[in-house]
């Protein structure tokens, strides 16, 4: 099996194991937390180049993704699904990043699983119905759909028969942005790319860390690090946590309180019923 069908049968999988059907996925990060079990981190680097990463802990079994915060929420998606590919391959023989020069086996591989994760073909061809012939609107409106790159999208659109290769090529060169602002949907894309463009802790990281100063054993300052917040911001977040996690307190109320309440014992004064003894 060559690795655009490895790629491809594993991102498959992935979807039937979990339920995914061939919907546009959400939020990536969470889905990855929640079903590999791994921790992701979205992180500010100085290195333009530097998209992804995945690791493993093998003394404590812990595998770890990192990705760069970026004004391109597509890529950051593309990136996520790749790094999930390395992670459920096991690429850990320390030899990843030597082959980010070319094109290796691993890396085909892990480019095919994200693509077909994130727009599987049958999803393609339930949004674009019977064969005919596609414009940039439908291009845009696939984009926006499944929330990937019109590069990703043109080649799942070839892929599945709908444009020839030279149409795939010419539209390879068309940005999600030009595609967002010419078909109206600019302000979800600037969204999204605030939110892709924040750093983010692991979701278990960052519930532990509300648990230790909910202890007294983390300071609100650890908090504010962890997050990238400012401490003000860090310490509103802790309070409104705190709050909302505090137990409702039960109102004491001493026996001299108690209303009064009548209780009839005349029944108590009853002659006891014939044939009995008292």
């Amino acid at each position: 099996m060559g690795a655009e069908n490895e790629g491809r049968t594993r991102a498959d999988a992935f979807r039937d194991a979990y339920h995914l059907g061939d919907q546009p996925l959400g939020d990536l990060v969470a889905l990855i937390e929640q079903t590999v079990r791994c921790d992701v981190a979205v992180l500010d680097t100085t290195e333009q180049d530097e998209h992804g990463l995945s690791m493993r802990d093998p003394a404590r079994h812990i595998v770890f993704i990192g990705i760069a915060r970026t004004r391109n929420p597509m890529r950051q998606r593309s990136t996520l699904a790749h790094e999930l590919a390395h992670v459920l391959f096991e690429d850990w023989d320390g030899s990843q990043g030597e082959e980010l020069s070319h094109r290796s086996i691993r890396e085909i591989r892990a480019d095919a699983f994200a693509r077909h994760l994130l727009i599987p073909r049958a999803g393609v061809r339930n949004f674009i119905g019977e064969a005919r012939p596609l414009t940039e609107g439908d291009l845009s409106s696939l984009v926006q759909r499944f929330l990937v790159s019109p590069a990703i999208a043109s080649i799942a659109l070839q892929d599945c028969g709908y444009i020839s290769d030279d149409q795939k090529s010419t539209w390879l060169s068309i940005s999600t942005g030009q595609l967002a602002r010419r078909y109206g949907w600019v302000d979800q894309y600037e969204a999204m790319q605030d939110e892709s463009d924040r750093s983010r802790p692991p979701q278990r990281l960052l519930a532990r860390a509300v648990s230790g100063y909910e202890e007294g054993v983390l300071s609100a300052q650890a908090v504010a690090t962890l997050r990238g917040v400012s401490l003000e911001a860090a310490q509103d977040y802790l309070d409104r946590t705190s709050s909302s996690l505090r137990a409702p307190e039960v109102p004491s109320m001493a026996a001299e309180d108690l209303p009064p309440v009548d209780i009839d014992l005349s029944a108590l004064d009853d002659d006891a019923p014939e044939g009995r003894t008292p």
